[in-house]
């Protein structure tokens, strides 16, 4: 007998609509030369995930400041985990969102 075969393409089925929508915003902001859907929400955005860096931190919270109404402090304690990966971004968005 044939055993089925085992799909593990999770990239699709598990971002949520605003995962996919800011998945989008990041790849825009900072123009980076692939395809929204590759970030998985788990990856990390910085070093060895997408390999963001400060400023990209800069441009990404004034996007997100204009497209939801959040604003990021670099002061803020949780900065750095929120911008752990799109997931955990993602639940600050929905968290502190204004628009």
């Amino acid at each position: 007998m044939a055993q089925p075969i085992a799909r593990e393409d999770k990239s699709v089925s598990d971002v949520s609509p605003l995962e996919a929508e800011v998945a989008k915003l990041i790849v825009q902001t900072l123009t980076l030369k692939i395809d929204p859907g590759q970030i998985q929400p788990e990856q990390p955005l910085f070093n060895e995930g997408l390999g963001l860096d400060s400023i990209d931190a800069l441009e990404l919270s004034l996007a997100i400041s204009q497209s939801y109404g959040y604003e990021i402090q670099s002061d803020d304690p949780e900065a750095v985990s929120t911008f752990a990966s799109l997931r955990s971004l993602c639940r600050s968005i929905e968290k502190h969102r204004t628009k």
